[in-house]
C-alpha cells in the first residue's frame, strides 16, 4: 500500500516524510490519501508533506476524516493527539455559556449541535446511490411499521391471491391513464409491483395526486401480483405528542437571506434591526425582552455570493466574496454577545451547492470564525437549545427544544410538482410546502430535482427525529404555522425585489423577524421594513 500511495503523491509532484507515509500506510484508505493530497496542494505551496504541515492544516481536512470508522479515527488520534489536536468526530457538539444576566441564577444557555452532516468529496459510484436509497427506505419503512392502519404488512414478493394486505414501497413511476386514474410503480427490497388508484375513490385519489417520485409510502390494497388496487395510502408523517417549551423565559429570533454584497441588500433596515437588539428604537416593554434573547437562527444566503448566476456581477456592490463575509462579520459584531448566532449555509454562500452543504469555512469567511458567539453549521442541521418541559403536565423533559434548520432549495420543485401547492401559489405561503416536507419526513424527496451527495451510511436529508421547530428560508417570505405540534417558521429576507424575482413573479416580504418566546411559544413578527 505504501508504494502505491508514494507513487500517487510523486505523480502529483509531492514528496512525503516517513511519518506521514507510515500514517497513510496504516490508514490504508486511498480516497482519504487522495483528499489529503488535493487539500494540501490547494492550501500550501510546499512540495514536501510532513506531519507538521498536516497538523497545521488539520482543520481543513476534518471533513474527510469524518468518513473514517472508529478504528481509523483512533489511528488519527495516535499520530496527532500528541500535538494537542482534538478531532471533533462526534456529530453532537455542546456549547455552554453562562451569560451575565443569568449568572446569579446559575442558568445556562446551551446550544447542542445534534447533527451537522459533513460528507467528504469523493468519486461517486452507482452503489453509493443504491446504499443511499436503501438507507432511506429502511428508516422510513421502520416508521411506517408503527402505523396501526397498515394491517397485514407483507413484502412485495409475498403478494398472492386476492386478499387485503398492506405493503410499503418507494415510488419509481407515476402516470395518469386515459380514464384519469393513477398508476404507480413501486418497489421494496424484494421486488416491484404496479398499483391502481381509481378516481372514484375521491379521498384516496386526492392524496395520490400529491405523490412525488421517490416517496416512501404505505399502501393498503388488494389484488394479485399483476396489479394491486389501492384502498388507502399513508405517509411516514411527523407527530409530536405535546408542545415543548423552555423552563425559563427566553427568546429566539429567526432570519435568513441577508444577501450582503447585493445592490438590493436593504442595509439601512438591517442596521435598524441590529440597533433594536442594542435597545435603540424599541419600546420600554421590548427593552425588558432584549436581555432575554438568547438565540438568533440565520437560515442561509447570508451573502450574495459571486458567480451564482450569469451576469450577477452587475448586481453586486461588493464583488469580492471574502469582503462580503467581512461586511457580514461587521454587522454580526454589533449584535450583543449574549445572543448565540446559529448560522447554516444556502445556495449563495461560499460552499458547494450540493446538499448537505457544509458549514461556511475559513477559506472565504475567516472573519466569521473570529466571532465567539457564532455557531456555523451545515444545511440542513439539527440543533437543541434550552431545557424543555411538557406543555401537557408541566413535567421536565430529558431533552431540550429541537430546531431543524433547512435553507429550502427543494421547495421550488415541490411547488411545481404538487398540484395543490402550485394552484395555491405556495411561494407566498411557504408553510404549506413545509407541511409536505414533514408529511414525507424528507427535506428533498425526489432524485434529480435537487443537487445532493449520497452518503452510503445514511440519508442526511431524512427527518429521523421530529423537531419541535422547523425553520427555512429561500422563498423570501415570512409565514408561521403549526403541524401536529411542530412549529413552522418560514423566514423573510433583507433584499428588495430582484430582476429574477420579477421574472418569475415572486414578491418578497422583506425585513420581518419572528420573535419566539420559548417559555410560552407565543410568537411576534417584528417589522423593520419601510412600510407604514
Amino acid at each position: 500500500m505504501s508504494q502505491k500511495i508514494l507513487k500517487l503523491f510523486i505523480e502529483k509532484g509531492f514528496l512525503l516524510d516517513s511519518e506521514i507515509l507510515k500514517f497513510l500506510d496504516e490508514l490504508d484508505d486511498e480516497n482519504i490519501a487522495y483528499e489529503i493530497l488535493n487539500k494540501i496542494a490547494l492550501i500550501s505551496k510546499r512540495k514536501i508533506i510532513t506531519k507538521g504541515l498536516v497538523y497545521e492544516n488539520l482543520d481543513k481536512i476534518k471533513p474527510f476524516l469524518f468518513e473514517l470508522d472508529s478504528e481509523k479515527k483512533k489511528l488519527v488520534d495516535k499520530y496527532f493527539v500528541d500535538v494537542s489536536i482534538s478531532l471533533e468526530f462526534r456529530k453532537e457538539r455542546v456549547i455552554e455559556d453562562i451569560s451575565e444576566n443569568l449568572e446569579e441564577k446559575g442558568e445556562k444557555v446551551v446550544v447542542k449541535v445534534l447533527s451537522s452532516p459533513v460528507i467528504a468529496s469523493k468519486k461517486l459510484e452507482v452503489r453509493d446511490f443504491v446504499k443511499y436509497f436503501r438507507n432511506r427506505y429502511n428508516l422510513l419503512r421502520k416508521i411506517l411499521y408503527d402505523r396501526p392502519e397498515l394491517t397485514n404488512l407483507i413484502s412485495i414478493d409475498k403478494v398472492s391471491g386476492n386478499r387485503d394486505f398492506s405493503i410499503i414501497g418507494i415510488v419509481t413511476k407515476k402516470q395518469i391513464t386515459k380514464n384519469k386514474n393513477i398508476i404507480l410503480e413501486i418497489e421494496d427490497l424484494t421486488g416491484k409491483v404496479k398499483l391502481l388508484i381509481n378516481q372514484n375513490k375521491e379521498e384516496v385519489f386526492n392524496k395520490a395526486k400529491e405523490i412525488l417520485l421517490d416517496d416512501v409510502i404505505g399502501f393498503r390494497c388488494n389484488g394479485s401480483k399483476d396489479f394491486l388496487f389501492v384502498q388507502d395510502l399513508f405517509y411516514p408523517d411527523s407527530f409530536l405528542k405535546y408542545k415543548k417549551m423552555s423552563k425559563r423565559e427566553s427568546y429566539a429570533l429567526f432570519i435568513s437571506d441577508i444577501h450582503v454584497g447585493s445592490k438590493n441588500f436593504l442595509e439601512n433596515n438591517f442596521n435598524r434591526f441590529i440597533d433594536w437588539l442594542n435597545g435603540i428604537g424599541c419600546s420600554e416593554k421590548e427593552k425588558g425582552i432584549l436581555s432575554k434573547i438568547s438565540y438568533l437562527f440565520v437560515v442561509g444566503d447570508t451573502v450574495e455570493g459571486v458567480g451564482i448566476y450569469p451576469g450577477q456581477e452587475k448586481e453586486l456592490i461588493i464583488k469580492d466574496i471574502i469582503k462580503q463575509y467581512e461586511s457580514l462579520t461587521a454587522f454580526y459584531s454589533r449584535i450583543p454577545k449574549h445572543i448565540h448566532i446559529i448560522q447554516c449555509a444556502g445556495q449563495h454562500d461560499a460552499v458547494r451547492i450540493a446538499e448537505p452543504q457544509p458549514p461556511v469555512g475559513e477559506d472565504f469567511a475567516k472573519s466569521l470564525h473570529t466571532l465567539k458567539n457564532i455557531h456555523l453549521v451545515s444545511n440542513p442541521s439539527f440543533i437543541e437549545i434550552e431545557t424543555g418541559y411538557c406543555s401537557i403536565n408541566g413535567a421536565n423533559c430529558k431533552d431540550g427544544i429541537k430546531v431543524l434548520m433547512y435553507h429550502g432549495a427543494s421547495m421550488h420543485n415541490m411547488i411545481n410538482e404538487i398540484e395543490e401547492l402550485r394552484l395555491s401559489n405556495a411561494h407566498a405561503t411557504p408553510t404549506k410546502v413545509i407541511k409536505h416536507i414533514l408529511l414525507r419526513r424528507h427535506l428533498a424527496p425526489t432524485h434529480g430535482e435537487t443537487t445532493y451527495i449520497p452518503d452510503h451510511e445514511e440519508d442526511s436529508m431524512l427527518i429521523k427525529d421530529v423537531p419541535d421547530i422547523i425553520t427555512t428560508g429561500d422563498l423570501h417570505r415570512t409565514d408561521i404555522d403549526s403541524y401536529n405540534n411542530v412549529l413552522i417558521i418560514a423566514n423573510s429576507c433583507w433584499q428588495s425585489r430582484t430582476a429574477f424575482e420579477e421574472k418569475v413573479g415572486n414578491i418578497p416580504d422583506p425585513c420581518k423577524v419572528p420573535l419566539l418566546n420559548l417559555h410560552t411559544r407565543a410568537i411576534k413578527i417584528l417589522d423593520f421594513s419601510d412600510e407604514e
